[in-house]
């Protein structure tokens, strides 16, 4: 029992630590700057939209007021079978020449409204953005600035998440700081595993067609770019904004749906486990070590409850306090600084429940369906 324990241990420890401790050490070893420089190519905005009446108007005037020249910008706006008053916002801007829109009929979901996009792209960068998050003013022109160097084929921004001044500390405001960090050192010495879905930007000759169903368009488009021998980088500086706190129950089924996606990636890409892969060490630490740990932590925990000795009771009460700490974040109990570590506890908890079910779903072959 005592082996099993320590390998579970081990392998959480890689998963969420040691991996991060590597990807600091190579970037200090063998650094990779990207060499950017103040261009200004012709860009195309591209969003695939469905029933967004409630915030698409706010969307459609935070891409008409980026800071980039008018002409070099052009915004494609595909409506995925919208039957609200989507279509009916799309057409009043009619007039604006900046903008794009395709009316699909039938809704057949993101990655083909993404593909209908990019057949009408005419920049010669394309940058994909979801509609509930706002770009700030100078995101695209400093997210362009990487293509000055040959070597970089897709870029990520950085997603903010918080009121648009200050970041977010709860919980998931943890999570996601500690998920740019390995993205920021992931693209310091290689290529970065995925973008931002909320902004990120290819060079329209290395886009591929999206399989239709295709649950991640930000981690597919870039290991595509990668596998073409270009890399892809993380951009701090090109930020958007979204709300920290979507509630519990939508942020635990848009993981679900996330992780499940990368299930469904492998079936996709089979090529991303082989040698055609040129970040396969970095997909599996980053991306597959992940959906295991559940396992690993219900192992962690039965192994210890079967073993004597103190040092194993100790270790078997603090994890039953950590999980049972989560049951407090969830009633929303405030209990000052702690409630900080609580909130923490809590989305370790629901990170590790979605990736469960994420396993479930791909066992028995449910697909998670793509919605606002």
């Amino acid at each position: 029992m005592k082996w099993i324990f320590w390998l579970s241990v081990a392998f959480i420890a890689y998963t969420y630590a040691g991996y991060l401790g590597w990807l600091w050490l190579r970037s200090k070893l063998h650094p990779w700057p990207v060499r950017r420089g103040p261009i200004e190519p012709g860009v195309s905005i591209v969003m695939a939209v469905h029933n967004e009446e409630q915030v698409l108007e706010r969307k459609l005037q935070n891409l008409f007021e980026l800071d980039y020249p008018a002409e070099r910008r052009q915004i494609v706006v595909v409506s995925d079978g919208s039957n609200d008053r989507t279509e009916e916002i799309l057409r009043g801007h009619a007039e604006n020449s900046q903008l794009y829109t395709v009316m699909n009929q039938l809704s057949r979901g993101k990655a083909a409204g993404l593909n209908s996009g990019i057949e009408v792209a005419q920049g010669e960068i394309v940058i994909f953005t979801d509609t509930r998050q706002m770009i700030e003013a100078e995101a695209l022109r400093l997210l362009v600035q990487n293509f000055a160097d040959p070597d970089v084929g897709c870029v990520s921004g950085e997603l903010m998440l918080g009121d648009g001044t200050a970041e977010s500390q709860r919980g998931m405001g943890l999570y996601w700081r500690i998920e740019k960090k390995v993205r920021e050192l992931e693209s310091a010495s290689s290529s970065v595993v995925g973008a931002t879905g909320a902004l990120y930007a290819v060079r329209r000759e290395l886009l591929t067609t999206i399989p239709e169903g295709t649950i991640l368009d930000d981690v597919y488009l870039p290991v595509q770019v990668a596998r073409q021998g270009k890399r892809v980088v993380f951009d701090s500086r090109a930020r958007a904004w979204d709300d920290p706190d979507l509630g519990g129950q939508r942020e635990f089924a848009r993981k679900v749906r996330t992780l499940s996606g990368n299930y469904q990636l492998l079936q996709l890409a089979p090529w991303l486990l082989s040698g055609d892969n040129p970040i396969r060490f970095e997909f599996v630490s980053h991306k597959l070590l992940r959906l295991a740990v559940p396992f690993t932590l219900l192992t962690a925990l039965v192994s210890c409850a079967f073993m004597g000795g103190a040092f194993y009771r100790v270790c078997l009460i603090l994890q039953v306090l950590f999980y049972g700490s989560s049951l407090l974040a969830m009633q929303n109990v405030k209990l000052g600084f702690v409630s900080r570590l609580t909130d923490a506890a809590l989305t370790f908890v629901l990170l590790n429940g979605a990736a469960a079910v994420a396993f479930a779903n791909f066992v028995t072959g449910k697909k998670v369906a793509w919605t606002r």
